[in-house]
C-alpha cells in the first residue's frame, strides 16, 4: 500500500494491486483480470474485473501529461471531474454511474462499471433507437444546471464554487479549439481537407460576420458563470441502452452559460444524422432513424424548456429572478446560446483538430466533401441565425432549409 502514497502513472498491473491493497474492493490480486479500455486524448482508463465475484469495476486515472500529446497538464482537472460526479450522484443520482472512490493522491476516479450501456455515438452509427434518451438527457440537464445557477442558490457559496470549479487550462483547451481557430486557423490546428480548402476559406474564414458572432459565443463562454456546466456534454460522454442514460467524464466542467452544454449534445445528434444520410443504404432504415433523430432533436429542446420551467419555480430564491419576464429572458439568453454552441460545435469537429468518427468514416472523397460542407453550412446558420431559433420545431426547419439549398444546387445525399 505504501507505493500509493505518491503520484504515478499506472498499467494494468499497478490496477491490479490497486484494487485489492489500496481500494480494497476485490480480495485476491490472482483472481483480478485489468484491460485498459481508454480511447480519449488526456486520461487512461481501466476495467478491473474480479473472476472470483464477477463484479466489475473502472478506474479513471489522470496523468501529469497528456496522453495524446505527453505535454504537462495540471492534475487538478481530476479532483474537479470527481467531485462534480459526486454533485451528479446527488441531484441526478440515476444518470451517472456509482462512485466508489476518489483517491487525491493517485488522482484516480473509482466507479461502476457501467458496461451494459452502449456509448451514444457509437450506438447512432449503428442506426438504434433510444426512445428514452431525450427524456433522460435533459432531466439530467435541467437536475444540474438550475440548482447551481445563482438566482437558486446562496451567492456566497456561488461566488466560492466558482473559484472551485476555475479550470484554467480545459477551458483554455475550449477557447483555442472551439472558439478561435475554427474560424482564424490562429493557433494552425485546423485539419481541412484539400477539395474542402476553398469552400472552408469563402464559409469560414472570409465570412467577417461569422466571425464576429462566434467572438460573441467566445466572450459568454469566458465571462458568463451561469451554473456548473459539464463543459464536453457531446454524444462520446453519454453511454445508454433501451432503459437508463449514463454521462460521464466532466473533466472540462467548469461554471460557465448553460446553453453551452444543451447546444453540445443538440450539435452532436447532426453528426449521426449526416453519417446516416450519407452510409446507411437501407431506405427503410435510414427514413426512420432520421425521422427519430429529428423527433429527438426537437424534443431535447422543447422537453428542456418545458422541465426548465418547472425547477426555476420550484427552485429559484432571489426575489428579483421570481419576475416572469426575468424568467423569460433567462430562458431567451438560454436558447440563443443553445442555437449558437450548437453550431461552434458542429463547425469545430468538421475542420478542427479533435473531430468525430461519424464524419472521419465517410472514406468516400465526394461524400466527405458534402458532409463537410452540409456541415459548415448548418453550423454557419445556427450560429447567425441563433436570436430567433427558440423551440424544437425551428431547429429541423433549419435542417431542411440546408437539405433543399443542397438539393437546388444538385448535390444531393
Amino acid at each position: 500500500m505504501d507505493r500509493f502514497k505518491e503520484h504515478f502513472k499506472m498499467n494494468e498491473d499497478d490496477i491490479k494491486v490497486y484494487t485489492v491493497e489500496k481500494l480494497k474492493i476485490f480480495e485476491n490480486i490472482d483472481d483480478v483480470v485489468v484491460s485498459e479500455i481508454g480511447d480519449g486524448n488526456i486520461n487512461y482508463v481501466f476495467k478491473a474485473f474480479d473472476k472470483k465475484s464477477n463484479k466489475s469495476i473502472v478506474i479513471k486515472q489522470a496523468d501529469k501529461l497528456l496522453r495524446s500529446s505527453q505535454r504537462p497538464l495540471d492534475i487538478d482537472r481530476s479532483r474537479i471531474e470527481a467531485e462534480v460526479m459526486m454533485f451528479y450522484s446527488m441531484v441526478a443520482k440515476d444518470y451517472v454511474p456509482y462512485i466508489y472512490d476518489y483517491d487525491k493522491v493517485m488522482c484516480a476516479l473509482t466507479m461502476e462499471d457501467i458496461s451494459d450501456c452502449e456509448n451514444l455515438r457509437h450506438g447512432l452509427m449503428k442506426c438504434k433507437i433510444y426512445k428514452n434518451f431525450a427524456e433522460d438527457i435533459t432531466t439530467f440537464m435541467v437536475n444540474t444546471l438550475v440548482p447551481t445557477m445563482d438566482i437558486a442558490m446562496n451567492p456566497w457559496e456561488k461566488k466560492e464554487n466558482v473559484k472551485r470549479y476555475t479550470n484554467i487550462e480545459l477551458c483554455d483547451i475550449t477557447e483555442k479549439l472551439v472558439f478561435t481557430d475554427p474560424y482564424t486557423n490562429f493557433y494552425e490546428t485546423n485539419i481541412v481537407l484539400d477539395e474542402s480548402k476553398d469552400f472552408v476559406d469563402k464559409e469560414i474564414y472570409k465570412d467577417e460576420e461569422l466571425i464576429f458572432e462566434a467572438g460573441k459565443l467566445k466572450y459568454k463562454f469566458m465571462n458568463n458563470p451561469q451554473s456548473l456546466i459539464h463543459g464536453d456534454l457531446h454524444s462520446g460522454s453519454i453511454f445508454v441502452n433501451d432503459s437508463k442514460t449514463k454521462v460521464i467524464d466532466p473533466e472540462f466542467a467548469f461554471y460557465g452559460p448553460i446553453g453551452y452544454d444543451v447546444g453540445n449534445v443538440v450539435g452532436n445528434l447532426f453528426f449521426s444524422y449526416i453519417y446516416t444520410e450519407i452510409m446507411v443504404e437501407n431506405k427503410d432504415d435510414k427514413n426512420n432513424f432520421l425521422s427519430w433523430l429529428e423527433i429527438t432533436i426537437s424534443e431535447i429542446i422543447d422537453k428542456f424548456i418545458e422541465k426548465f420551467n418547472i425547477a426555476y419555480d420550484n427552485l429559484v430564491i432571489d426575489p428579483v429572478a421570481k419576475n416572469e419576464l426575468y424568467k423569460k429572458w433567462m430562458i431567451d439568453s438560454i436558447l440563443e446560446d443553445t442555437a449558437g454552441m450548437a453550431g461552434t460545435e458542429i463547425i469545430r469537429r468538421t475542420i478542427g483538430d479533435s473531430k468525430v468518427i461519424e464524419i472521419e468514416s465517410i472514406v468516400n472523397i465526394e461524400d466527405r466533401v458534402l458532409a463537410d460542407k452540409f456541415l459548415i453550412l448548418l453550423g454557419k446558420a445556427l450560429i447567425k441565425e441563433r436570436y430567433t431559433i427558440k423551440t424544437g420545431k425551428d431547429y429541423i426547419k433549419l435542417l431542411n432549409k440546408i437539405k433543399n439549398h443542397f438539393k437546388e444546387v444538385g448535390e444531393i445525399f
